[in-house]
């Protein structure tokens, strides 16, 4: 079916308040409207705000922002109503102002009246809106399809079965998904909610991945959910040019050689704790490789940069290490020619890019689903993981070693390749996979509309 030559369908989208996942449904946004979808993007306004730059003229008549207005609490003022630089103490309060805010959501539902409705991982309720309305809801995951096979095995499955795929995890997390098992009253509710969100979507799941890379997991888990399960691909859209945010990195980058510089960063949601920096600054120091990295605090937190690090560090690293605070660019760090690793956190869009950019990646995941996405990076041969020892610390000579296997040494050489290979496996076949999407979402619509018909003609 050629989706460019079919009625324009309009799709509302409600992410979950995280920049990790408001920036997959733009680039999934972004992508649909090439088949001739229109495309209505609702969060909080401080999420929108965070994406405004990337609606350039080419998608600013096809994707509309629509804010939603979370209901006011006296301790999460709006610009906490993100995930973005909020205090962990605060995650509760943040998803119970969510859902809480389903009355403005439907009162925005009948405004814009969409012909579907693709929601994130926690919201039954915006799926309900939806249904009660006639209209189809379809799910949108941005974690790794095999991690979520293994949570669906874990909270669903027959006790007596066995998962069928080797899950070969360190003690410090096999220890903290066995407690999935016994969650606590909060973690409870958050699983029912996941549960409840999954079972509306209406016939299929959307994923961000590709067969190439989890075609057993895609398999398995649309078994398991009895749902259809559709790869999107990576979703890394292109990078704009005519931004400044990056002189100082890309200056940097410029003068360094190829393939010759390590970029550093654990994502906008996980804050190193001073150990953690300390034993990570010594590893880059013992390295002797270039690097750039991004060190986050929690927003409000009065921590410099200087008292964390080691004492003389920046010192003795010199012009061959720039270490900044906050924010950077991350898909146009991953781009440039030099950069030759990524040490990463490996949550799942950080993995997407780098696999789009063929960029080999040192894992030291921290926690959920980053575990598993690192036993995907290893499977697919793109990357090494720094190991955690007996009890689950990062060593600085371990990290060090990783780096420089993986970047520089004839050890790492397979990965290096492997890495480059992924990447043209990517570009080949990302239009082909978007089309199936785009298929598969006009062939749902239109299987709701016949049943409406047939429901009314009954009657």
């Amino acid at each position: 079916m050629d989706t460019r030559n079919i009625d324009n369908i309009s799709v509302l989208m409600l992410p979950w308040l995280a920049h990790g996942h408001i920036s997959p449904f733009l680039d999934l946004a972004k992508t649909l409207c090439t088949r001739n979808f229109s495309i209505y993007l609702c969060s909080t306004p401080i999420n929108l705000d965070s994406i405004k730059t990337k609606i350039t003229d080419k998608w600013s008549s096809l994707i509309h922002l629509v804010e939603l207005d979370v209901p006011a609490l006296p301790d999460l003022p709006p610009h906490y109503h993100t995930t973005n630089g909020l205090p962990p103490h605060l995650m509760v309060t943040l998803k119970t102002a969510f859902a809480n805010s389903s009355p403005e959501f439907e009162n925005i539902f009948e405004s814009v009246k969409p012909d579907l409705l693709i929601y994130d991982f926690n919201q039954p309720w915006a799926a309900d809106i939806a249904l009660s309305k006639n209209v189809p809801a379809v799910q949108f995951h941005m974690s790794s399809t095999f991690f979520a096979s293994f949570l669906n095995y874990k909270l669903s499955s027959d006790p007596a079965k066995t998962f069928p795929f080797p899950v070969p995890l360190h003690k410090y997390f096999t220890e903290k998904m066995n407690a999935i098992q016994e969650p606590s009253p909060e973690d409870a509710k958050d699983i029912d909610r996941v549960k409840e969100a999954g079972k509306r979507t209406y016939k299929i799941i959307l994923r961000r991945t590709f067969r190439e890379i989890e075609g057993k997991y895609v398999d398995y888990l649309s078994v398991l959910s009895r749902k259809k399960i559709i790869p999107v691909g990576s979703l890394v859209q292109e990078i704009q040019e005519d931004t400044n945010d990056a002189a100082e990195i890309i200056q940097f980058l410029d003068k360094k050689n190829e393939s010759s510089v390590v970029f550093v960063s654990f994502g906008s949601e996980y804050f190193l704790s001073k150990e953690e920096i300390q034993e990570i600054a010594y590893g880059l120091e013992l390295s002797r490789l270039n690097f750039i990295w991004v060190v986050r605090f929690p927003f409000g937190e009065n921590m410099e940069l200087q008292e964390t690090l080691p004492l003389g560090f920046l010192d003795r690293v010199g012009d061959r290490g720039l270490v900044m605070e906050g924010w950077a660019p991350q898909a146009k760090i991953l781009r440039h020619s030099s950069t030759g690793g990524f040490v990463s956190h490996c949550g799942w869009g950080s993995i997407m890019e780098s696999m789009m950019f063929g960029v080999p990646v040192i894992a030291m995941p921290m926690q959920t689903d980053q575990p598993f996405n690192a036993i995907v990076v290893k499977e697919v041969g793109v990357g090494q993981e720094v190991e955690r020892d007996e009890n689950g610390r990062f060593k600085r000579e371990e990290i060090a070693e990783v780096i420089r296997n993986v970047v520089l040494e004839k050890r790492g050489e397979t990965v290096r390749r492997k890495a480059k290979e992924m990447r043209e496996k990517i570009r080949e076949n990302g239009e082909k996979e978007i089309d199936d999407v785009a298929e598969e979402l006009v062939k749902l619509c239109k299987e709701k509309k016949d049943e409406i018909a047939s429901s009314r003609m009954l009657q």
